[in-house]
Formats: C-alpha cells, structure tokens, sequence
C-alpha cells in the first residue's frame, strides 16, 4: 500500500500502483525520491506519523514524522515549530545511542517539515502490560536497569525529555532492550542549572509539578515520570489514581496491597523516592537511583562470586581471601549508608551478554580494534595496564573491576567488594598490587596476581575519583569530591598526609615521572602543583573554562598536559606554569589521554565517543576512531606500545592495535 501525505485526507491508504490518492486527489510522491509512506501509525497535533520505506536502502523500514500542526495564533505556531526543530536538534546530539532511535534525514518539502527515524520493531510498555497484565517486582526491576542508563546518558548530554510514559518506552523485539523515544518536548539543559523556566508540557500523571506549575524541568522531574510510570505499569491504572491529595501521599501500596501483591521495602522505598513531591528530595541522577538499586539487590560479596571460585592469571583456583594484616579492617562508610539489604535479596538480572563475557568480539574488517569486551554491565569508568604482564584492568559503575589478558582478551579475574561504582583504578609499579577508587568513599587494595582484597582505606567523606601510586610504589595518592587529597603508606596503609589548597572537587590527579610533582584538577577548572615528598603547595595553573577532566605529564616530566569539560586540551611548562598550546578537535568533554613512550603521539578520549591520536610536536590530528557507540572514559597503552585499551559509557572494553 501507498499512503497519501496530505494530511487532511481522511482514507490516505492506497493501493501500490496508484499515481494519486483515490480519496483526496493529491500526488502520492516519495520524500526527498528515496521515502515512501505506507501506513499511517498515529496524528496528534503537531502532525502526522508514518511507515515508511527507504528505497536507498533496498526499502528498510522507518518513521517519518510529518509536520502540519493544527494551532491557532502566531505564537502557538511558532512554539510549534520549535519544539518540532528541537526534536531533530535532541537526536542530532545525542547521536547513535544504541537504545536512542537514530535520525536518519530532516528536510522541507512541500510546504512541510519532515523527520526521518530508525524504525523500531517492537512494542510500547503500555501495549505490552494491557497484553500480558501488570508487571510484577522483578519486571519493574529489569526496566529500571535498562532505562536509567539512558536516562544517565541523555542528561549527561545536557538533554531532560520531560516525557517519559509508558506509551514513550519501546521494547525492541530483535534483543528485548528497551528503547527510549519521543525526544519532541525534550528541554536543553543550561550550564548553570536547569531551573529555567520554559514550557509546560508533559503528560499529565506521570509529569512532576514543577513542569505545571513553572516549566521547569531538571533531571529528577524525568525520574519522577519514570517512577510513575513503574506505578502504572505495576497497578494497570494510571498514576493519577494512586495519589491522595487529601493527606498529599501516594497510595500505590496500599492499592497493591488490596490485589494481594507484595512488594519488599526496599524497592517501595526507591518508588517513594522517585515520586517525591519536592524536587530536593528525589533523586538527583541516574546514578543514585543505580547505586540504590544495586544495593538492594545484589548477594553480599562472601555469598557471591567469592574469590575462592575466580581464576586467576595463570588459569590456576585463588585461595581464600587472606586476613589482612597492614591494612585496616574494612567497613562501611558511616556518612552515607546505602539501603539495607533484605534478608533473601533478589540478584539483578545481568545486562552483559552471557555468550560474549570472556570470548572477545573481534571488529569489522578494516578495524583496528582487535577485541570487544562486553562482561561490565554498567559504564566503564577506567583501565590500566601492568608494566610486568601481559594484563590490563578496567573497572565500572557494576561495582566490579575485571582484569583482562592482552594478548587473547580473555577474562581472567572478577574483582567484587566495593558497595557502589568503581571510578578508577591504577596498578603498582611492580606489578602486584592494584588500587581503586570508588562511590562508597573507600579507597580499596587488592592482590593484582589473585584479585584478593588486602584491605580498605577510609576516611575520604564523599565519592573518590582519583587515584596515583608514585614511581617508587612507596606512596598511594587519593582525591574526591570530599575537596581533599590524600596521601596514604602503600605497605600499611596509614594516612600520612592531608593537602591543603583543594578549592573544588577533585577529579583527576599525577604523579610526575621523578616523583617530586603531583598535579590535580576537577570542578574549579583549574590544575594545582604540590611538591610530592613536602606537600608543599607550589602554583595554580589557570586556563580551562570549565573543569578539568585528565591530566597526565610528559616521559620527562617538563610539560603537564590536560584535558577538560571545556573541549579542549592544554600543553603546560610545568616550570613557568605558562600554557604552550590548546588543542580544539574535540567536540564534547575531553576525558581521558596517553602520551607514547617516546612522546610523539598524544591520545585523547572524549564525549563525543571518539579516540584521536596527535601529532605532539605539531598538534595536528593524524586520526580518529569513532567505533565507540558512546562516551570514552579512559585509555592506557601497553608498556611495548603495541596494543591501546579503552573503556567507555557504551559498557564495552576495547584492545586494539597501535596504528603509529
């Protein structure tokens, strides 16, 4: 069938080789020569939604929104046509998120706006809980699991979509993910704050009040609307109708209750969360709704994956975890306390690709990358390479760090014991020890040759981003956005230091290659210099307009290099503090580099999920990969220079071959 375009005709349905439509007379044309509509999906106000087929692309299938809005007024025109523009604008920036719909073309014809889209195949929630009935605990669970990450990925792009439904979630049928649409109302978040006023749209019953009342919209109101919608599709009615305004309370439980469904408290208790009336007493990210989640549900560390069952290295069982002797006892963050655990907790159903978690994807032909990594089943945070083996770590926001081998990207070990997400790691020296960095406020050590955990460090009151063991292997360096930095006894763990001078958060901290210099940088946009043995504060450089992301020294500790939130990356006299140059390429946050053992080629990862490699002495781009599908968080290099590693948002771990 051919379907008619205009969209006034009331039967645009027509047959395959009619020329013009048997009900209205008008051309039945392709869009742009390449685009035939052939089933009418869905109108509203804005316009019309269409299937269509592609004939440039042996006629796949997708969406065509149509724009012909039925308002009245110049300025609901116009209102109108933004919101239509910004929709193209969203998909434009959030680029290729495997569970984003793509855009594919957006064009004028005729008279009219139109928007080309990936189809997805697949249905609504809605569709899927009105065929099957309500969604029980573990159902609400899984989708929590599989859309706060794109929700974590579309705020961190600066974007709130303000429409979360049930009807806006889409299960697409090829692999059961859930894919997140309707990006027509979402709102651009400012670099100040997202507070501003702006339009009230929203779906009401499943849009918080702020958006009525005021317009506005932060990433906890898009929270709010997908914890009404987990209300709706547990009770099959709509949220509106759990909600008591009388004592201003919801009664979802109480609802529940009456149908003889149970829920354990905990997870009650991040619904309440998430539903909270007052924007400051919701969540306020993605991530802390993951954290909660996680904590929640996954066994205690003794009862799952204890060491005793992990390979090793050599391929050889790990013994039990020793007692360890230097190190103090490990325990709990008392500032910050995660939700306790219920007595039979429920295991959270694993994102990763079971076929895939120790055998490597290996990549396209043509591709330097020789291995895909996919057993994270959160975002990679960082890697690091040994210096003495053929073995690199990562580490993710799965509260894991995972140890690879090089050469095969076979998994080796699993490391668990952090309570929350892992945001660095960084092995000794020698070799054998591994420390990291983690959202539950420890600074953990490990045995890197069998992954058992030697003890805890405590002390840091809020997320620990940084960590940096000094050339010797003597000293351990911590930073976080407590504002301090710490330095630590590697062989009893002792606190020996606390720096003064920390204005902001930290984010990224090194060690020069003589170990007399450290370096740090975070949210105050600036890099500060420490005399290492002294903890004497020495200069501030300043330069980056917003913070700084990563920083590493040159082989001969002369010149600092950074990379920033502000796009780019700055080249320091580490003497004068002078800048020496600003690399630009980059169009999104700059958040992770390495610098080759001869000092020719820099390379940097970034938001906009690509790696470029540059010239050092000249500062040209020699070349850029794009096979990340989202942010690149970190980079390291083998100690021969052969093989780069990378870890990015796309929960992926990558090894490839050097080109250079």
């Amino acid at each position: 069938m051919i379907c008619c375009l205009n969209p006034h005709c009331q039967k645009p349905l027509n047959p395959d080789d009619a020329k013009v439509c048997q009900n209205c007379g008008s051309p039945l044309i392709l869009l742009r020569g390449r685009y035939q509509a052939v089933q009418l999906l869905g109108q509203g106000g804005f316009g019309r939604t269409y299937l269509s087929l592609d004939e440039d692309r042996l006629q796949s299938r997708c969406v065509i929104k149509q724009f012909s809005p039925q308002v009245q007024g110049t300025k609901s025109l116009e209102k109108a046509v933004r919101l239509f523009n910004q929709e193209a604008v969203r998909l434009h920036e959030l680029g290729e998120h495997a569970q984003i719909p793509a855009l594919l073309a957006y064009f004028e014809q005729d008279g009219y706006l139109y928007l080309v889209q990936q189809f997805i195949e697949g249905q609504s929630l809605l569709q899927e809980m009105k065929q099957n009935g309500a969604f029980n605990e573990r159902q609400i669970r899984d989708v929590l699991a599989d859309v706060l990450p794109i929700l974590r990925f579309v705020h961190r792009h600066q974007v709130i979509h303000r429409d979360i439904t049930p009807m806006n979630i889409l299960r697409r049928q090829s692999d059961d993910r859930l894919m997140l649409i309707d990006f027509g109302v979402a709102k651009q978040l400012s670099e100040e704050g997202a507070g501003e006023a702006g339009t009230r749209i929203g779906t009401e019953g499943y849009a918080p009040m702020e958006q009525f009342r005021g317009g506005k919209a932060y990433p906890s109101s898009d929270l709010y609307s997908l914890g009404a919608t987990c209300l709706h599709l547990m009770t099959e009615t709509r949220p509106d109708n759990l909600y008591d305004p009388l004592n201003g309370r919801w009664i979802w439980r109480e609802y529940l209750a009456e149908k003889g469904v149970a829920v354990s408290d905990q997870f009650a208790h991040i619904l309440d969360q998430l539903l909270k009336d007052l924007v400051g007493e919701r969540y306020q990210s993605a991530d802390e709704v993951m954290r909660d989640l996680n904590a929640d549900s996954f066994l205690p560390a003794s009862k799952n994956n204890s060491p005793s069952s992990l390979p090793t290295p050599s391929g050889r069982p790990v013994s039990a975890t020793p007692t360890p002797v230097s190190y103090p006892p490990t325990k709990p963050p008392t500032s910050k306390p995660p939700i306790s655990r219920p007595p039979t907790p429920i295991p959270v159903r694993s994102t990763a690709k079971p076929t895939t978690s120790v055998r490597p994807i290996a990549g396209p032909r043509g591709s330097r990358c020789l291995y895909t990594l996919t057993a994270h089943s959160s975002w990679v945070t960082c890697v690091a390479v040994s210096t003495t083996a053929s073995t690199f770590a990562s580490s993710s926001l799965d509260d894991t760090i995972k140890v690879w081998n090089i050469n095969t990207g076979e998994l080796l070990l699993n490391m668990t014991g952090h309570t929350r997400g892992v945001n660095t790691i960084t092995i000794s020296p020698d070799g054998r020890t591994l420390v990291s960095g983690s959202d539950d406020y420890t600074v953990r050590v490990w045995s890197f040759l069998n992954g058992a955990l030697l003890g805890a460090l405590t002390g840091h009151s809020r997320d620990v981003n940084a960590v940096a063991i000094s050339p010797d292997g003597k000293l351990l360096v911590s930073g976080g956005e407590d504002r301090t930095i710490r330095l630590w006894s590697m062989s009893t763990g002792a606190l020996l230091k606390t720096l003064a001078e920390v204005a902001g958060m930290i984010k990224t901290i090194a060690i020069s290659p003589d170990g007399k210099l450290l370096a740090s940088g975070g949210l105050d946009n600036k890099i500060k210099l420490w005399n290492l043995r002294t903890g004497e504060y020495l200069q501030t450089l300043i330069g980056h307009l917003n913070p700084v992301h990563t920083i590493i020294f040159t082989p001969d500790g002369q010149t600092l290099i950074t990379g920033s939130k502000d796009k780019t990356i700055r080249l320091w006299d580490v003497q004068t503090g002078q800048l020496i140059r600003s690399l630009n390429e980059h169009i999104r946050d700059v958040n992770t580099l390495a610098l080759t053992s001869n000092g020719k080629i820099l390379i940097s990862g970034s938001s906009d999920s690509t790696i470029k490699f540059w010239d050092f002495s000249t500062g040209k781009v020699l070349t850029t990969w794009t096979d990340h599908t989202d942010t690149v968080n970190s980079i390291a290099l083998s100690p021969d220079g052969k093989f780069l590693m990378s870890g990015s948002s796309d929960k992926t771990v990558k090894v490839w071959q050097m080109p250079f």
